[in-house]
């Protein structure tokens, strides 16, 4: 059995306020996306990397760079998220009881316990989406009006999500749908149930130029991996 893992890097950078894609730009040292790739292979996980065809040859001067030679895959990107795995999907050959899983390449300090745990878990339940509570209070917007709603009711989901391939690659054969928010809701609209498990505050999403910040002082305090 093989542990896969496809991570999207297909940002443009263009939310995060910078020319440079927020995936290449520099945590630690090195730049983000080094740091994602690098934990799944501590989990073991045979890679593949997802980038938009025109950042391929950035990506590559950049492994000279700073001497960053994994054996991983690179697959070509699509328009959307939904197409950029479905790209990588076609890419990978499973056999029966192999996994994949699906991590965002700008969430670089996700622990490998929690790879480690998301794997073991989609290889007994199917799949495993690593979920924390909704700390702030939270309201629904509609028609001009808002209410506040419980927040126990609710979670907010990370990646790495993680499927048995064959479910995975079957949910994909479909064309995009706008309900398609992340792999889980693709697997849900295929008709399987997906199985939660406990996320990692520590596993922050790149999204906006303070993140680069709060991702630098976790590492230097030794959070996670």
């Amino acid at each position: 059995m093989t542990n896969h893992a496809i991570i999207v890097a297909g940002g443009s950078g263009s939310r995060f306020g910078s020319v440079v894609p927020k995936q290449f730009l520099p945590l630690a040292g090195r730049p983000v996306l080094m740091h994602s790739i690098d934990r799944f292979i501590k989990a073991g996980a045979s890679v593949t990397i997802v980038l938009p065809n025109e950042q391929v040859g950035l990506w590559n001067e950049l492994c000279e760079q700073y001497s960053f030679h994994r054996l991983l895959a690179v697959a070509i990107g699509g328009d959307s998220r939904f197409q950029s795995v479905k790209n990588a999907l076609a890419t990978i050959n499973p056999e029966p009881g192999d996994l994949i899983a699906v991590h965002d390449g700008v969430r670089p300090l996700v622990p490998v316990e929690v790879i480690e745990n998301a794997y073991s878990e989609a290889a007994q339940y199917g799949s495993a989406i690593p979920v924390v509570p909704v700390t702030d209070s939270i309201r629904e917007v509609a028609g001009g009006h808002s209410n506040a709603v419980d927040r126990s009711r609710f979670v907010a989901v990370q990646t790495p999500q993680v499927f048995d391939a064959t479910i995975l690659k079957e949910a994909y054969g479909v064309d995009y749908d706008a309900s398609f928010t992340d792999d889980a809701s693709v697997v849900e609209h295929a008709g399987h149930c997906v199985h939660l498990i406990g996320g990692d505050i520590s596993n922050i999403k790149i999204t906006h130029p303070g993140d680069i910040e709060i991702a630098e002082i976790l590492l230097k305090r030794g959070k996670p991996c």
